[in-house]
């Protein structure tokens, strides 16, 4: 047992390095490198923010393919492509000679990010440990939630000693030399799909009744979920400021949230999985609420406010991995894993110009109202959900 759950560290902590180069070099780069990007080429800084949105955009398409990838041949092989798409990409990033060509590498960058964030790494440890990766993903999160505080500083370091193009060359080297060996070496061979159950275990059976409202509802949430996060990870500081917070006030009250994020996923790793992730679902949708309620209220509670939303964060990146499990059962989690990804991929494309629109016509209080209304529909989204759950899931940790 010791050994095995030394193999099972050993998986989980070069998943965690995997996590943190693949979201750090791809979703968190245009935080540091927009600007430095648009003053040296003079391209617009709203094309250049762009290439996430066609990244992310490009990884919707692919992920429902990525999970019955990962469904017929396991995790390895998916995330090791993630790792050759990402150092491509980036690679024709870094020699860009025109805009065009920029956003050529964002569709390299956004094939990787569909075979390498969260979705497929969630996938990957439900393909090796079946029922039982829930602890797993519960700890892959704490490791994907130091991605931002990893390389933010990385990339800013790079900037400025070799510039962004370096930069970006750089990150491809450690997606050659760190994350790909990582993957080949110590990320197992799946195991052999069961043929116990005939073709209902196959990845193109039709869904059931309550399958199909469980992953309607499901995919509901991560729309709204996904749409709320990317809106205030893009819209924050402008939003505290439009409350009277100063600028420095608003990036110290900013940093709050990752550290709210990480405290909570530890107190979640603390429970063992001893209840339904439904319930860590609910949970992390009631603290999004309740922080937004303060915001757009307008308390001066902005501390209390951010800490309580980024704890409902934290545990909603838990709750996205781990409830698909439960309401779908291990076999086919990669499957239901890759096609939910899409929609909230989607959402995460097209949530800063929402917010730009909502920002620039309505002002800070419709953007607050507009936060606080989804949250308070995906709420409804994710109370629904408990009577989706299979029979025999009434225990407190049951996994379908």
């Amino acid at each position: 047992m010791r050994s095995e759950a030394r193999g099972r560290l050993v998986v989980i902590s070069a998943l965690g390095v995997v996590e943190i180069l693949a979201w750090g070099s791809s979703f968190y780069l245009p935080a540091v490198l927009a600007d430095p990007i648009a003053a040296d080429t003079g391209w617009p800084l709203a094309w250049v923010v762009g290439g996430l949105s066609i990244g992310l955009l490009v990884a919707a398409i692919a992920s429902p393919r990525v999970g019955i990838a990962i469904h017929r041949h396991g995790g390895r092989p998916v995330l090791a492509s993630a790792a050759l798409l990402l150092a491509a990409g980036h690679v024709v990033i870094g020699l860009a000679p025109s805009l065009p060509v920029f956003l050529a590498g964002w569709l390299l960058l956004g094939l990787g990010m569909g075979c390498g964030l969260y979705d497929p790494a969630f996938a990957t440890l439900g393909r090796l440990y079946g029922a039982e990766a829930r602890p797993a993903i519960t700890t892959l999160t704490l490791w994907g939630g130091f991605a931002s505080t990893v390389c933010w500083p990385l990339s800013a370091f790079l900037v400025e000693q070799v510039g962004w193009r370096h930069a970006c060359l750089a990150y491809a080297g450690l997606h050659l030399a760190v994350t790909l060996p990582l993957v080949l070496g110590l990320i197992p061979k799946a195991p052999a799909l069961s043929t116990e159950g005939g073709a209902g275990h196959g990845a193109d059976v039709p869904l059931t009744v309550r399958e199909r409202r469980a992953f309607l509802l499901m995919a509901g949430v991560l729309v709204l979920g996904g749409t709320v996060m990317t809106l205030v990870s893009v819209h924050l500081i402008a939003l505290l400021q439009a409350r009277g917070v100063a600028l420095a006030a608003a990036v110290s009250y900013g940093a709050l949230i990752g550290l709210a994020q990480v405290g909570a996923r530890i107190v979640e790793m603390a429970n063992k999985g001893r209840y339904h992730p439904l319930w860590t679902l609910t949970a992390a949708m009631s603290l999004i609420a309740v922080g937004l309620a303060i915001l757009a209220a307008g308390i001066p509670a902005v501390g209390v406010a951010l800490v309580l939303y980024g704890a409902g964060n934290g545990i909603y990146s838990i709750a996205r991995g781990t409830v698909p499990l439960a309401l779908f059962g291990p076999v086919r989690y990669p499957v239901f894993v890759g096609r939910l990804a899409r929609p909230g991929l989607v959402a995460q494309a097209l949530a800063p110009s929402l917010g730009a629109v909502a920002l620039t016509y309505g002002g800070a209080d419709a953007a607050y109202g507009l936060l606080l209304a989804l949250t308070l529909v995906n709420l409804g989204l994710a109370s629904a959900l408990w009577g989706t759950r299979p029979h025999g899931a009434e225990g407190s940790g049951a996994v379908g």
